[in-house]
């Protein structure tokens, strides 16, 4: 069967689980439902799962532009396909944050480029493309197992640049690539609770200034929530 014949049988199943109350469930999550039939993720995995790997099925799922066709593409692909300027592209195409942390988790963090995109993606102007940054690096501390400390501390230090940026899709990924750089090991958790403490003493050093400050506001709420979890029972147990 041909890439368009296998798009075109994706699709038309795709159409027929479309729901518009799972649709409107997914507004209600802030999820972006412009393009969207309404099918669940699990769904999308028993979808995936028979469908098999497949990159060219991949691009073509992705270029409809639709919702749960973008999701899907994310866990059919294979990495050791996927090259730079598709990253690039997809990740400039991201409008939702299901996207982005499914493509990130399921794709991105699997390919040879991830950790060069963490630090590319983690200055971007671009929201979306600065949430895929941390997504990224939130994916690699688990999926990554044979990775050296030392590429989630050199994270850890863009964490504690980027703390401070208040746009809520950026400040809650790099809020969970801290709490999952955190729980990785012994070593990377002491290291993470020294990062929250950093950004939290100088974030309180800025609210000192202007109590107003909105870097301040979200590097504090960066560094609090996950220190709560970080020095939390069930976390200190596991190390």
């Amino acid at each position: 069967m041909s890439t368009r014949e296998r798009l075109t049988a994706v699709m038309d199943e795709l159409t027929g689980k479309a729901s518009e109350s799972s649709r409107a469930g997914m507004a209600r999550y802030g999820i972006n439902v412009a393009h969207a039939f309404g099918v669940s993720v699990p769904e999308l995995r028993r979808m995936a799962k028979a469908l098999g790997t497949d990159h060219d099925l991949a691009l073509a799922l992705w270029d409809t532009g639709n919702h749960e066709a973008r999701l899907l593409a994310g866990m059919v692909d294979d990495p050791a396909a996927v090259t730079e300027a598709q990253m690039e592209e997809w990740a400039a195409g991201f409008d939702s944050w299901d996207v982005c942390d499914q493509v990130t988790s399921n794709l991105f963090d699997r390919t040879p480029f991830a950790y060069d995109k963490v630090r590319a993606w983690s200055a971007a102007e671009d929201e979306w493309v600065k949430r895929a940054a941390f997504a990224t690096a939130a994916a690699l501390a688990v999926h990554d197992k044979a990775a050296p400390d030392e590429r989630f501390l050199a994270i850890l230090e863009l964490v504690r640049r980027e703390a401070g940026d208040g746009r809520n899709f950026v400040k809650k990924a790099v809020n969970w690539a801290l709490r999952n750089i955190g729980k990785r090991n012994a070593a990377l958790h002491t290291a993470a609770i020294d990062a929250a403490a950093a950004i939290l003493a100088a974030a309180e050093a800025l609210a000192a200034a202007d109590r107003r400050d909105p870097a301040a506001r979200s590097a504090r709420w960066v560094a609090r929530d996950a220190l709560r979890e970080l020095r939390s029972d069930k976390v200190l147990r596991r190390f």
